[in-house]
């Protein structure tokens, strides 16, 4: 009984690769031959379709497994291959820019503490010179000399903090 079985199951594990090897399925597109193409190669059967087919010569040469073959170029597919497109770049500006490219907030400075302390007054010197007297209750110690980024906001009222323009300081950090 399971001599039978075991026939049975040789077999139909053993048709797709015959059909495979007998050039039965179209490698291009994975399908069936049709009724009405007839199979080409050697040893396919020359009578009409419909005929039943006469067994090989053994002197008729065997036909053979299909050769792997390449995937298809891009080219085939309507596409170009990624390294032949060109990178996208940029057109050439036509003039300067009316604007400048660099906006910065205008709430926010950086430079050097030249007056530090334990607060709350602060004297903040930026790249440019200028000197801001920053004024921050509970801001900190701040050392003098020590590079910083603050944001500052309204000049409070009644308020006396040293040379340069009065400001809020609403945040302080060490930059550097």
């Amino acid at each position: 009984m399971t001599t039978t079985l075991d026939r049975r199951l040789a077999a139909v594990l053993a048709l797709p690769l015959a059909l495979a090897l007998a050039g039965c399925a179209n490698p291009e597109n994975g399908g069936d031959v049709s009724a009405s193409e007839p199979p080409a190669g050697p040893g396919a059967p020359t009578g009409p379709v419909g005929a039943t087919p006469q067994p090989p010569s053994p002197t008729a040469p065997r036909p053979t497994a299909p050769t792997p073959t390449a995937p298809a170029p891009a080219a085939s597919t309507g596409r170009p291959p990624l390294s032949a497109t060109d990178l996208p770049t940029l057109r050439p500006p036509t003039g300067p820019p009316r604007q400048p490219t660099d906006q910065r907030k205008p709430n926010v400075l950086a430079g050097r503490l030249s007056h530090g302390g334990s607060g709350p007054c602060y004297t903040l010197v930026t790249d440019d010179g200028q000197e801001h007297a920053l004024y921050g209750p509970d801001q900190g110690t701040w050392p003098t000399g020590t590079w910083v980024r603050v944001t500052v906001g309204p000049p409070p009222a009644g308020v006396e903090c040293g040379p340069g323009r009065l400001v809020g300081l609403l945040r302080i950090e060490r930059v550097g």
